[in-house]
């Protein structure tokens, strides 16, 4: 059974790690009746109408569990992370659910996160039926926790910050080592050739997927015959909001006071 957990809002100005590395930390303290695929991490508006810390990102865990009543324990287990481990002050969310659970009102919701303004009401009606928390200070977080489900079922945006054993590959890693790791290479040159499984990757430190079509799609440019550099690197820190019209998703991170859980009404607790 495949499931989806959301997180978001979990750090502060002042933190020293963000929602990914915080993700990446419950991940790795997972027992063994639940195996992870991957971790996509979702890019929501950095807009001057959004309160947000640094990045204003969310993140989405894809999983699988042999068996569905292990999902109260593990949804209990990421709540008490994050908890624990949220910045003073967050406002962290969190929302689970199994991928045949995920529908197109929830889809939709996710997609109008990234056009607009969205409230914790659209998010609670989208999630109707699945298990969605907040976990503290305004409880904020699980706009963008709903909306890191709903944009990983969509499938055609993120990029995956953990893939199997990816981030335990060389540097450069040849395209049949990607694809043994399900990462399909491709490239994005104007006139692309096909990369070769002997073909040498470079990815400069920062091996980073995106989501396309549901699959982990590396992006790449040539640099020379058989070899391929990635086409997106790592940005500074702190690098300007973007600069478009309109509103995105309020987040409110960094607001809140003392720390409380508020299932959303007609969701699962």
């Amino acid at each position: 059974m495949r499931i989806y957990l959301g997180f978001d809002d979990t750090d502060d100005a002042d933190a020293d790690f963000g929602t990914g590395r915080l993700v990446r930390d419950f991940c790795a303290g997972l027992n063994h009746g639940v195996t992870v695929l991957g971790i996509v991490r979702h890019q929501l508006p950095r807009l001057a109408d959004i309160p947000y810390t640094s990045h204003n990102s969310s993140a989405c865990v894809l999983a699988e569990i042999p068996d569905p009543e292990l999902l109260p324990g593990l949804v209990q287990a990421a709540a008490e992370h994050l908890v624990r481990r949220a910045a003073p002050g967050a406002d962290p969310g969190l929302c689970c659910a199994a991928a045949t659970d995920v529908n197109q009102d929830l889809v939709d919701f996710a997609l109008a996160c990234n056009g607009r303004k969205t409230t914790q009401a659209e998010a609670m009606r989208a999630t109707a039926g699945l298990k969605l928390h907040g976990l503290g200070g305004t409880n904020d977080g699980i706009i963008g926790a709903a909306a890191a489900v709903g944009l990983t079922r969509y499938g055609w945006c993120g990029r995956f910050i953990a893939w199997k054993a990816m981030r335990g590959l060389p540097d450069p890693v040849t395209v049949g080592d990607l694809a043994r790791q399900g990462v399909r290479v491709v490239s994005v040159d104007r006139d692309p050739l096909v990369p070769q499984a002997a073909d040498m990757v470079s990815a400069g430190g920062w091996l980073r997927p995106s989501l396309w079509a549901g699959e982990p799609v590396l992006q790449v440019l040539a640099d020379g015959a058989g070899r391929w550099r990635t086409a997106h690197a790592k940005r500074p820190k702190n690098h300007p909001p973007d600069r478009q019209p309109g509103s995105g998703m309020g987040r409110g991170d960094g607001t809140g006071g003392g720390l409380r859980t508020r299932p959303a009404p007609g969701t699962a607790g």
